[in-house]
């Protein structure tokens, strides 16, 4: 990955200062950034359908294609290369949850059900599971607190914390089965251990603490429906497994490629914050910067940080603007922005270097 940036301000010492602004010090608003943020892209906030369509179509295409050609695949080093290929690409198809729980339904027509339909519920990741979970954790008195689901300070705790919080991700795919194969229809007829699902296994959480609340109103029908599919594709596809229509070398590739992407998108997760707040209350400035943006030129983050990802902290800034204009404002707001600007402290160089940053700060304060 390219080291250099756009960012004037994209230094050693720039991202070390940002780190600095998180923990029990209070940051004050950064109106002058908030403020030209939205002004100059007041333009930016309409989804472009064509573009998400194309987009995670393809995304489809090539990651199921590269399955099957892995698993028809008689040589082992082609099966690998393909598999890579599937991982890389559903990754990306998956990524496009991110961008359900921020856009309108009637914006993009359709959407929502053909990514449960093609991509959610055989992936046994369905919508619901991220949908009234995400919106929590964008809400200014929420975010980093102990009531935010997708928060952990994970600066402050002990080492190994970083490397366990990727371990734990290449089992997805078993606790997933396990989830819709088993738990889904036993809830069905034990109302106790259906609060429970509920409440701990029904969300893409990463804060332990975090219980949920039963949906209601649409979510309530979108749940039942994608969880009643998810339910009956597992368990037709651990019994087509057990009574040998689908080879177990067929089945293992499955869990593999599905346990690599949820690996990846745990290693995106981990670098998409600093994660350095205490659980207090932080203003949206505070927030941005204890994000992370990693712009252009770099170029693996189009692989590793898909969707829009890459701009995780102007999301925090603008959770409006879709994905693919994520790229624009960021440079718009280079054009705008002095060199002094809050705005550069969020933007860091590469991947390894934030997570020798985060692995060096718990090591530091433990």
């Amino acid at each position: 990955m390219n080291s250099t940036t756009i960012s004037p301000k994209n230094t050693p010492k720039a991202a070390a200062d940002s780190r600095t602004n998180s923990g029990s010090v209070p940051v004050p608003e950064d109106v002058e950034l908030i403020r030209t943020a939205a002004k100059v892209t007041r333009d930016l906030n309409s989804p472009k359908p064509a573009i998400y369509w194309a987009d995670f179509l393809a995304s489809v295409a090539v990651g199921y294609g590269s399955l099957a050609g892995a698993i028809f695949s008689q040589s082992t080093g082609i099966a690998i290369f393909l598999s890579l290929i599937a991982v890389l690409a559903l990754y990306r198809a998956g990524s496009f949850i991110h961008e359900l729980t921020h856009v309108r339904r009637n914006a993009l027509p359709g959407f929502h059900f053909a990514w449960n339909a093609l991509f959610g519920v055989p992936m046994l990741i369905p919508s619901f599971m991220y949908e009234g979970i995400h919106s929590i954790h964008h809400r200014t008195k929420k975010y980093g607190t102990v009531e935010d689901p997708e928060y952990l300070p994970l600066a402050l705790m002990k080492p190994w914390s970083v490397p366990l919080f990727v371990i734990v991700a290449a089992l997805a795919p078993v606790a997933l089965l396990f989830r819709y194969a088993i738990l889904s229809p036993l809830s069905a007829i034990i109302p106790p251990l259906r609060r429970i699902v509920v409440e701990r296994y029904s969300g893409l959480i990463i804060n332990p603490d975090f219980r949920r609340k039963p949906p209601e109103g649409d979510l309530k029908r979108r749940w039942l429906a994608c969880e009643i599919g998810a339910s009956l594709w597992a368990i037709a596809l651990l019994a087509m497994v057990a009574t040998g229509v689908i080879p177990m070398r067929a089945f293992l590739i499955f869990l593999g490629v599905l346990s690599g992407s949820v690996i990846l998108n745990q290693i995106r997760t981990l670098v998409a914050h600093l994660w350095e707040n205490d659980g207090h209350e932080m203003s949206v400035t505070a927030q941005y910067l204890d994000s992370v943006n990693v712009p252009p030129p770099a170029t693996l983050p189009a692989l590793w940080a898909p969707v829009g990802l890459r701009y995780h902290a102007l999301h925090h800034l603008l959770p409006g603007v879709p994905y693919h204009s994520l790229g624009e404002a960021h440079r718009r707001l280079v054009a705008e922005l002095p060199a002094e600007s809050n705005f550069y402290r969020a933007d860091h160089d590469s991947l390894w270097a934030l997570i020798m940053g985060l692995v060096r700060g718990s090591a530091g304060r433990n």
